[in-house]
């Protein structure tokens, strides 16, 4: 009999010792793997662990696909539970008991506490397929076909949110022409003091301004992938205004920002706005399940049956995962637990970093924080070196932004305060060394 690898339990195929197979079939798209050269066996809470064994500090957590951190006991237990019992795993858009369940727990837990009117589409299995749904109701319920989005923004890979996605370097995979949408600059991070609101208004009333009323804005709350540039909350008030005054759609992006990540369960609730269209996907299911979900005010939902399909929006699993992520985000008080970190990330780590460089610049919200590097060095060598060193003291952690010059922490939000201390610890001794080398 072989014998089980204790790093990689349940299996008993060997532990990889090289990275080879990797090299030699995978694609030369991955990524990830460049930034973080090891490979992983197992993970519990906000830590990873390789083949070796070594442990790693996630501050990765997914690219914000866990938020509860790897394999929370009371969602995974929920999950084997309906796998034991031969509960469907796979179930296209049929009525499921596991699907009315996941909406039942959203309507009464997530949506009507908070005044909300959605229906629900089960897009899946990312993030872009919620935005290709989004932006289709806005142009359909308009009759337009221009979309605004915004510069330094990130929406996804297929063709329709590519096109509303800002990085050059992205849309250039595209291999095609990428139409339909104005770019307008985001707030505090235009070369120049602009107001955005002004600009977008200016565009909209003046009848010569070349640009046509869109049938929809698409906009973050937080740019993550952008390098955590915050939107102002007033700010988000008046362009929800302008949206209002011109009968655009407000399409909010929640896939990184939802789910508590900065502190409510939607982004948007600090403004005190409500959305025409919400994108949700990452944390939603809880468990790192592929789901998304497009919300749709009423009134816009004029789809025909099967008019935008895919063959995993029925991903049982996720549903399971995703009704107990809920209830436990409202059990364990996430988001006061959101709070009182964020206010002790935000002191700390704007103390270290201003003390080892006072131009290194600090900014987030609830539990998505950025240190930008890019006043000493905009090419992002420095951040890059930052992300590398602090991946060989033991801490996962992302280049972002424009030359990938922000460092971005997102760490689980069920991480416990030792650990938190200790990746901010290693962030901060590898940008004081990265410095000084």
């Amino acid at each position: 009999m072989t014998r089980l690898d204790p790093v990689m339990p349940g299996s008993v195929r060997p532990a990889p010792t090289t990275t080879s197979v990797f090299d030699e079939y995978e694609s030369n798209v991955r990524s990830y793997s460049r930034s973080f050269p090891t490979t992983f066996a197992r993970a519990k809470g906000s830590l990873l662990y390789d083949v070796a064994g070594r442990s790693y500090i996630d501050f990765l957590a997914g690219a914000g696909a866990l938020n509860f951190g790897h394999n929370n006991e009371t969602i995974k237990a929920a999950l084997i539970d309906y796998v034991a019992h031969d509960g469907l795993a796979h179930g296209l858009d049929l009525q499921t008991c596991a699907k009315a369940t996941f909406l039942d727990v959203l309507v009464s837990h997530v949506l009507r506490p908070r005044g909300l009117n959605y229906r629900v589409q089960f897009t899946a299995p990312t993030g872009t397929n919620a935005v290709e749904a989004a932006l289709k109701v806005a142009r359909r319920a308009t009759g337009r076909t221009g979309i605004f989005a915004f510069m330094g923004g990130y929406h996804g890979h297929s063709l329709g949110s590519l096109a509303v996605t800002a990085s050059r370097a992205h849309r250039r995979a595209a291999g095609a022409d990428l139409g339909n949408v104005t770019f307008v600059p985001f707030p505090g991070t235009a070369p120049a003091v602009i107001d955005t609101i002004a600009y977008l208004r200016s565009l909209l009333d003046d009848s010569h301004s070349g640009v046509e009323v869109p049938a929809g804005i698409i906009v973050e709350t937080v740019q993550a992938e952008g390098g955590v540039n915050l939107a102002p909350i007033p700010w988000l008030q008046e362009l929800r205004a302008v949206c209002d005054d011109f009968d655009i759609v407000l399409i909010v992006d929640e896939i990184q920002t939802g789910v508590g990540r900065t502190g409510p369960f939607f982004s948007f609730e600090a403004a005190g706005i409500v959305p025409d269209l919400v994108v949700v996907s990452k944390s939603i299911s809880g468990f790192g399940q592929p789901m998304a979900l497009t919300l749709i005010r009423p009134s816009l939902d004029i789809w025909q049956p099967g008019e935008h399909s895919g063959t995993f929006r029925g991903n049982q699993l996720a549903f399971v995962t995703g009704a107990a992520a809920i209830s436990l985000f409202e059990k364990e008080a996430i988001e006061r637990l959101t709070e009182r970190n964020a206010e002790h990330v935000g002191v700390r780590l704007a103390a270290e970093m201003h003390s080892i460089d006072s131009r290194l610049q600090v900014r987030g919200r609830g539990m998505i924080w950025g240190v930008d590097t890019s006043v000493i060095d905009a090419t992002g060598s420095l951040s890059r070196l930052i992300s590398r060193r602090s991946f060989a003291d033991g801490l996962v952690i992302e280049c972002v932004g424009r030359n990938d010059s922000v460092l971005k922490l997102i760490p689980p939000l069920t991480i416990d305060r030792d650990e938190l201390d200790g990746g901010l610890s290693i962030l901060a001794g590898a940008t004081r060394a990265s410095l000084t080398s």
